[in-house]
């Protein structure tokens, strides 16, 4: 709506950084957008943004205001869903900030389905590790957000929790693919790859060796799970995932996953959640209804 404009161009500026980048983005000249937020400082007296030799950032009123206009664009979108949805055209648009185990085989299902009911319906699906997947809801850059083993909650508000326990990933030829389950120490024993620090397998390991006579020593680190899933096969090493994450072929062969026991490393849970005291627009209500379903089919509520 045209009275939004304003706020889209101030939220527009204050994710570009920069005026000229915001103007490219928004198709209209550096100049005029910034004459618009000159007007706009000008009404309420109190600059929004500092300006700087390489762009431009918040000023302490501009935080504030930030605040209001991104509940503001965020209510209108619910609005405008809802009056779609009682018209029958059911259009809308779903933001997802998701932990990379959800982009090979959750999401793309789960969309496909929701789609095939509601092809109006658009969708952004954006990997954000467990901090930034929580400010992404507060800033209303993403609707719902489903994470592993997140740093904090404080905005959270969670729908939904289940266990993710830890298997060992590696190539049907490997010794250990023959056994029903296995012992982090045998894992050990062979060549392993890791991913990350941030990422929330790694940091079950990091908790599961501490005090203990082992080590993770990884030949290869990496923050792409899809790399590592091929690579396990293609040298034939162990590495780790979770089983929201699995198939059973990666692009270099057959795959195999065998659970770690849970003596030497717990579970995990995964956390599908929306901002606290944020009403969704019906779009993202009804899919995240259908993503808690469908993770209550598949796991073990924790």
């Amino acid at each position: 709506m045209r009275h939004l404009t304003s706020l889209r161009y101030i939220d527009a500026v204050a994710k570009a950084g920069s005026i000229r980048g915001a103007a490219e983005t928004l198709s209209i000249t550096s100049t005029a957008l910034n004459r618009r937020i000159l007007a706009i400082e000008e009404e309420l007296g109190v600059p929004i943004f500092e300006r700087l030799a390489h762009g431009v950032r918040l000023s302490s009123a501009g935080e504030v205001l930030i605040h209001h206009i991104r509940h503001q664009l965020s209510d209108m979108e619910r609005v405008r869903s809802q009056i779609a949805d009682l018209s029958g055209v059911r259009r809308g648009h779903v933001s997802i900030a998701c932990s990379q185990a959800l982009l090979p085989h959750f999401l793309p299902t789960q969309i496909a389905l929701y789609r095939k009911e509601h092809p109006g319906v658009t969708f952004g699906v954006h990997v954000r590790d467990r901090q930034a997947a929580e400010q992404a809801l507060v800033d209303h850059a993403a609707d719902i957000a489903i994470v592993f083993e997140p740093v904090r909650l404080a905005d959270f508000m969670t729908v939904i929790r289940v266990s993710q326990p830890v298997h060992a990933i590696m190539a049907a030829g490997h010794p250990l693919a023959e056994k029903p389950e296995v012992r982090l120490s045998e894992c050990l024993r062979y060549p392993i790859s890791l991913p990350t620090a941030p990422y929330g397998v790694r940091h079950l390991l990091d908790i599961a060796v501490q005090g203990r006579s082992m080590r993770l020593e990884p030949v290869v680190q990496s923050d792409s799970f899809e790399f590592l899933r091929n690579h396990a096969v293609a040298e034939n090493i162990v590495s780790f995932q979770i089983p929201i994450g699995l198939g059973d072929q990666t692009t270099t062969g057959d795959i195999v996953s065998r659970p770690v026991d849970k003596r030497d490393v717990p579970s995990g849970i995964l956390y599908m959640g929306q901002l606290k005291g944020r009403a969704l627009p019906v779009a993202a209500a009804r899919f995240s209804a259908q993503l808690s379903h469908a993770l209550a089919t598949q796991f073990e509520v924790s």
